[in-house]
């Protein structure tokens, strides 16, 4: 017997609701359907953790119930599907390389008189990245700039509204930074100012609705470390779209691991996972 698959059957044993291969690929599935996440066949263990709260939250008995209900028709529940199998790792002026490279080019509008400049975060997960964005906005003398900012995830979006933070949360912020945009409160916590609150707009958005309900003309866009949960067919697809709505010489910001070689037509690179609209987008 292989060591490895008498393992899995123990875990298997051990497990309060049954979850079977067959289940597991459902979900694969669905998630595809609806977020346009490729499921690694690797992620069943913590498919498993991460749904079994949704079945304990409904009374039911196992995962073929549960997965019935969400094939059965659309409701409140498939948010809560997408809200439990997504990934937010966010922090403040996470990969930091890119913020000198905003504030340069945001300087630059601002210098060739455009107005309002308009910056969209695709991923805001709890808010540390639209925040810091808004900040390198104020810094360079963008202070009219509006930021939407959407997230996929309701549950971290009502955190990214509320803009408190705990203490930790900030301790690779430059001590001058945290002075003039952030107040802390007795509590272990701190909150941005409301000239940086109020410079960002959160809206719950998926990247693969068929329609989005924006206008274009951004000046930069933020796509960072979500198309690496989409296969290259759907990458291409949404890089095209978000390139359209970037105003010509308009940036966008993708992941450390992430590359849109494939969209050259569209997109020029600039260097550090940065990239330029071309004329033809």
């Amino acid at each position: 017997m292989n060591p490895a698959a008498g393992v899995a059957e123990a875990l298997a044993d051990e497990r309060e609701f049954e979850f079977s291969a067959r289940d597991f690929e459902r979900v694969r599935r669905l998630i595809r359907e609806s977020a346009g996440i490729a499921l690694g066949a690797g992620k069943r263990n913590m498919v498993y953790g991460r749904l079994s709260r949704r079945l304990r939250a409904l009374g039911m008995r196992s995962f073929s119930e549960y997965l019935d209900r969400l094939e059965a028709a659309q409701g409140p529940e498939h948010v809560e599907f997408v809200n439990a199998l997504t990934t937010n790792l966010t922090a403040f002026w996470r990969e930091s390389h890119h913020f000198p490279i905003l504030a340069a080019h945001l300087k630059r509008r601002v210098a060739a008189g455009a107005a309002p400049l308009k910056i969209w975060c695709c991923a805001a997960s709890t808010g540390e990245e639209p925040y810091t964005i808004a900040i390198t906005a104020l810094q360079a003398g963008a202070d009219s700039a509006r930021l939407l900012a959407t997230d996929i995830d309701t549950r971290v979006l009502e955190t990214a509204r509320r803009g408190v933070y705990a203490e930790e949360r900030v301790t690779n912020v430059d001590a001058a930074v945290l002075r003039r945009y952030f107040l802390k409160n007795n509590k272990g916590q701190v909150r941005l100012k409301s000239e940086v609150m109020s410079m960002v707009e959160f809206r719950q958005l998926n990247l693969l609705d068929k329609r989005w309900p924006l206008r274009g003309g951004f000046s930069a866009i933020f796509c960072r470390n979500v198309m690496i949960y989409f296969d290259k067919p759907t990458q291409y697809e949404v890089v095209a779209r978000l390139a359209s709505l970037l105003e010509p010489g308009g940036l966008l910001f993708a992941g450390h691991s992430e590359n849109f070689a494939a969209a050259k037509e569209l997109l020029q690179p600039l260097g550090r996972t940065v990239y330029e609209r071309l004329p033809a987008a």
